[in-house]
């Protein structure tokens, strides 16, 4: 194909030459010219692709670029490093499944399977019949406390705000969680008006700015909370501690995407820097966290309470499962953020190096819950680069339940990442407040898109354990994931990340390496009980 277009350039070039010996200069430019402006309009008027629409004729370049992906990009492997974000594998499949388009791929593994870090599923020689699965398997949400409790599924969308995001993504993000039956998560930014028109179920997240329910001083206002937790569509409500793209950080929305609107749904001033603060105001100690989850979960009539956090100092969170055994308050759910979490705009140095990786805290959490015995009520969601079948497997194997995607959903949006998101100029009206960009975004066009990649994304993984003859995600362990540490050796992840036994971490003696973040938690304080100098 790329013989043919430079082929046909040349053809072009050398005919409006020959035209232009022939006839006058007006008369070939007019024959030229026309179709262009032609096909200017109809890309204006179509509604399947954004580019086009907002960048007429210039746009189609793109548009060739992803015809062509398919053909080309197939053959660059998981590891190039071509700088972006997400490799060309990864993006071209996504883009396949949202489009619902032929995924597979010729001429067998696209990895190399000796290189360290390749991962793998060992298969059933009895593998099951995909009549024999369930195709939607779904989580009840809710501890003993929860009045309302929720089933959800495996794969939902991860947090993205209104603000970040542009109206017309957000309600095409939600509209595809409707087609689809999962959830869509609000982000910080607050309960728009646009996560609830398409009628999606919502995981509503308070960050530590409190939008949608603050007071002008910045505290919590939980009037303005119960008002808009009783939502119908609110189905989950989570608390960020904190993200694993910017840990300890905050988030940061510029004033050039802060319109009145947004202000006004936020409850923050237009046309300033919205600065979330690093922490809470609404508590300061473990203790007071769990207090703030049982006040929230009375307020919304008993809907599911949880928080998430990328893990940093261990003793923290060990923290607050003392807290748990304490108060005898639990989160309904807990979701793990790892260190390698996306987001608009961070610093570099906290999206490269603060943080836990989350196959490394998603481990941490589930065996300091177990070794704790609080497991049983409480869910956790995985949350970090999760966009393929085989992601959810690992993550599902190490200890999740379900898994949060956005990245991933952001591409089947139709994110080409641009890289743009904190510019107020992404080209595709996906993370910008212009007007101009977003209306080229077709919400009835591209929640279908949404959809499409969930539900093939959930079929990938269903297939994925029926081959190794498992009929629920329940039954995944860690010995099923098997990856390559070096040259000759292989590990399974129960070789990696060792189980604790169940209640283990009730009282001493302590499993070994946890004995020094046991000594330095208390449900009283996230400070560490001893506390370390370097020698003057």
């Amino acid at each position: 194909m790329r013989n043919v277009f430079i082929i046909s350039s040349i053809l072009i070039v050398v005919f409006a030459g020959w035209l232009s010996s022939l006839w006058h200069p007006f008369v070939w430019s007019f024959i030229l010219i026309i179709p262009i402006i032609l096909l200017g309009i109809y890309d204006m008027m179509q509604s399947h692709h954004t580019i086009m629409a907002n960048y007429p004729v210039v746009g189609r370049m793109r548009w060739l670029a992803e015809w062509l992906r398919p053909k080309i990009y197939q053959y660059f492997v998981e590891s190039d490093t071509d700088g972006a974000p997400f490799n060309r594998l990864s993006r071209t499949v996504i883009y396949q499944r949202a489009k619902k388009v032929n995924d597979t791929t010729p001429f067998g593994t696209q990895l190399d399977v000796y290189s360290t870090g390749y991962e793998w599923l060992n298969h059933s020689i009895t593998p099951l019949r995909h009549d024999q699965i369930d195709h939607n398997p779904r989580v009840l949400v809710g501890g003993p406390d929860c009045k309302q409790p929720y089933s959800a599924s495996i794969y939902n969308v991860s947090a993205m705000s209104f603000g970040s995001l542009s109206q017309n993504a957000i309600m095409a993000l939600n509209g595809g969680a409707k087609l689809g039956g999962f959830a869509h998560n609000t982000g910080e930014g607050g309960l728009s008006p646009y996560h609830l028109k398409p009628g999606g179920d919502i995981f509503w997240q308070i960050g530590t700015g409190y939008f949608s329910c603050r007071n002008k001083d910045g505290s919590f206002n939980y009037e303005a909370f119960t008002e808009r937790a009783l939502h119908t569509s609110v189905k989950m409500i989570e608390i960020k501690l904190s993200q694993g793209a910017k840990p300890g950080h905050g988030g940061i929305l510029p004033a050039a995407k802060v319109t009145q609107e947004i202000a006004d749904i936020r409850l923050v001033e237009m046309g300033k820097d919205v600065m979330s603060p690093p922490y809470h105001t609404a508590f300061s100690n473990p203790v007071g966290l769990l207090e703030f989850v049982k006040k929230l979960r009375d307020l919304s009539g008993g809907k599911p309470i949880g928080f998430k956090l990328c893990i940093g100092q261990k003793a923290q969170f060990i923290a607050i499962c003392k807290a748990m055994l304490q108060t005898k308050i639990q989160p309904d759910f807990i979701t793990v953020d790892g260190g390698e979490g996306g987001t608009g705009a961070a610093p570099l140095e906290f999206s490269n190096s603060v943080g836990m990786p989350l196959r490394d805290a998603l481990a941490f959490v589930y065996d300091t819950l177990h070794g704790f015995g609080l497991k049983k009520h409480i869910k956790i969601i995985a949350s970090g680069k999760v966009h393929t079948g085989f992601d959810l497997v690992k993550n599902l194997s190490l200890g999740a339940d379900m898994c949060n995607a956005a990245r991933a959903m952001m591409l089947s949006l139709g994110c080409i990442q641009a890289l743009e998101c904190n510019s107020n100029t992404c080209p595709t009206g996906v993370a910008t407040q212009d007007p101009k960009l977003f209306k080229g975004l077709n919400v009835a066009d591209k929640r279908v898109r949404v959809a499409n990649f969930h539900h093939e994304t959930v079929k990938s993984a269903v297939e994925l354990m029926a081959a190794a003859g498992i009929d629920h995600p329940s039954k995944l362990h860690r010995s099923h994931i098997y990856r390559r540490v070096s040259a000759n050796q292989i590990q399974t992840y129960a070789e990696m990340y060792p189980h604790l036994l169940k209640g283990s971490l009730l009282e001493a003696p302590f499993p070994q390496g946890w004995e020094l973040n046991m000594m330095n938690s208390h449900a009283d304080t996230f400070e560490p009980a001893i506390h370390y100098a370097k020698e003057v």
